[in-house]
């Protein structure tokens, strides 16, 4: 059996800082599909702070401020998770995790138990950053370094990103289909923005150097990645993979 993480980010869940549920709607008939195919799955979700925002009008420049509106919104987004998965029988449960839980071996392990049993009584483990003790994704990852060291402790086989970009476009601008090594250098010239490019090539470069693989789609048409996962026809999107 194979086990993915899905991570999708804020780009896809919001728009003007509105939680779209719509797209909650797609990305859990899409997690129904996969575990109907016979995958195991991790779903790493943004869209906390958005929710916040909703209930709650804060600035949004004030870093401690998107930490309040991530508190305020969490238990919210985890409600709409819980409805939508709901209509599939699915059993949802919470994870908040930081780049630190996985620098203690001890605490990776644990973690990885508690997955392990989650995942082997057909519950959905649903992770998020824990923003109101930890900033770094908060301020520019989107949860990608997250997603990349979830898909590798927890002994998953492949990260699935699904983005705002339809897959990855080389500094020449060119579409690559498919990607075994990257260099740094690759890295520092890509498009650097909030939970941009170079964050998700830092990702799959982690994972490349693993043995896991990655898929980067378009998030907004989850036509690519069901074509990929489901039916193992790779038209659209990138495949990190050696």
């Amino acid at each position: 059996m194979k086990r993915l993480v899905i991570k999708v980010g804020s780009h896809i869940l919001t728009k003007d800082n509105i939680l779209l549920e719509e797209r909650i709607e797609d990305i859990s008939q899409l997690i129904y599909q996969l575990r109907e195919k016979g995958y195991e799955v991790i779903l790493i979700t943004s869209g906390a702070v958005a929710v916040g925002y909703s209930k709650i009008k804060l600035d949004m420049n004030s870093l401690e401020n998107r930490q309040a509106l991530s508190a305020i919104g969490q238990p919210f987004l985890m409600n709409i998770y819980q409805n939508e998965f709901s209509k599939y029988d699915i059993i949802t449960s919470q994870f908040l995790l930081t780049e630190t839980n996985f620098d203690l071996r001890s605490n990776t392990r644990y973690a990885k138990r508690v997955i392990n049993t989650l995942l082997s009584k057909g519950v959905l483990p649903i992770i998020n950053e824990n923003d109101t003790t930890a900033t770094k994704e908060l301020v520019f990852g989107d949860n990608d370094s997250l997603s990349a060291n979830v898909t590798y402790y927890f002994d998953c086989d492949m990260l699935v990103i699904l983005s705002n970009n339809d897959g990855y476009y080389n500094s020449e601008g060119l579409f690559i289909k498919k990607v075994s090594t990257i260099e740094d250098n690759e890295i520092k010239n890509s498009l650097i923005s909030f939970g941009g490019l170079s964050t998700k090539l830092e990702s799959a470069k982690f994972l490349l150097d693993r043995g896991r693989e990655m898929f980067l789609s378009n998030g907004y048409d989850l036509s690519d990645v069901r074509e990929f996962l489901l039916n193992n026809n790779h038209q659209g999107g990138t495949l990190f993979s050696q």
